[in-house]
């Protein structure tokens, strides 16, 4: 089994910055694209950002020059630098993989930090 921990969520005023982190962590395993994704109460999960194994990246319009996700390949982490916070962005936030193992890909995801942003 491959697990995703995610970490570096909390309460934060608007206009400030956090830094999230998602590790993956496991026996025999390749990862290709990562990326991160939110839930606000009542609306459905909706991308954030993704980055491939070779770095090119791909942001959701809402979060476009404020976030910037990044990615450890030698130590499988995956990162997420959110500025200039704003209310709309709390939820919480998922990781997610594509971890490869034995040749079988699958859609792997952690189980989530909150993100709260004041106004």
């Amino acid at each position: 089994q491959v697990q995703l921990v995610e970490s570096g969520g909390g309460l934060v005023q608007a206009g400030g910055s956090l830094r999230l982190s998602c590790a993956a962590s496991g026996r025999t395993f390749s990862i290709n694209a990562m990326g991160w994704y939110r839930q606000a109460p009542g609306n459905p999960r909706e991308l954030v950002a993704t980055i491939s194994n070779g770095g090119s990246t791909n942001y959701a319009d809402s979060v476009k020059g404020r976030f910037t996700i990044s990615r450890d390949n030698a130590k499988n982490i995956v990162f997420l630098q959110m500025n200039s916070l704003k209310p709309e962005d709390t939820a919480v936030y998922y990781c997610n993989a594509d971890i490869i193992r034995f040749g079988a890909p699958k859609s792997s995801w952690g189980q989530g930090t909150q993100v709260t942003v004041s106004s």
